[in-house]
């Protein structure tokens, strides 16, 4: 439980993002990267991370919330600072599925999760996600 002002919560949030067009073409150096981008983004929103994993077209993140959070609007900037940087970084990569500033798809999915029995099964399938293996360089 955590406190904040008169107020005693845990709000607990699994999110889904899909890559636009479920274009398969987050690798795992993407992921990683991602990984760094949302948890910070979330620490500047006052929240934290808890888990976070993906597959080559869409990424899972565990986080905990307060309660005068407008979910909406941190969604949006999720999506957005991620998309931004991704797309900046990765520019090459990326140019082969997207000519326009685009990553994320405009639909998210939102759930809430309480603690206990939920948690540890959200936990749990976000872990056994089919992360992208590593490229190896070539020779």
């Amino acid at each position: 439980m955590r406190t904040m002002n008169h107020a005693v919560f845990e709000l607990h949030y699994h999110l889904t993002l899909q890559v636009k067009y479920r274009h398969e073409l987050i690798t795992d150096e993407i992921l990683i990267r991602m990984e760094s981008i949302f948890r910070d983004t979330l620490n500047k929103w006052r929240c934290s991370m808890l888990e976070f994993s993906g597959e080559k077209d869409r990424v899972h993140i565990l986080f905990e919330a307060h309660p005068s959070l407008n979910l909406s609007q941190l969604i949006a900037n999720l999506k957005t600072v991620n998309s931004r940087l991704i797309r900046k970084e990765f520019a090459s990569y990326l140019s082969k599925w997207f000519w326009k500033p685009y990553f994320w798809s405009l639909s998210y999915g939102i759930k809430t999760v309480s603690r206990g029995a939920d948690m540890d099964v959200i936990v749990k399938y976000i872990q056994q996600q089919e992360r992208p293996q590593p490229v190896e360089p070539q020779s």
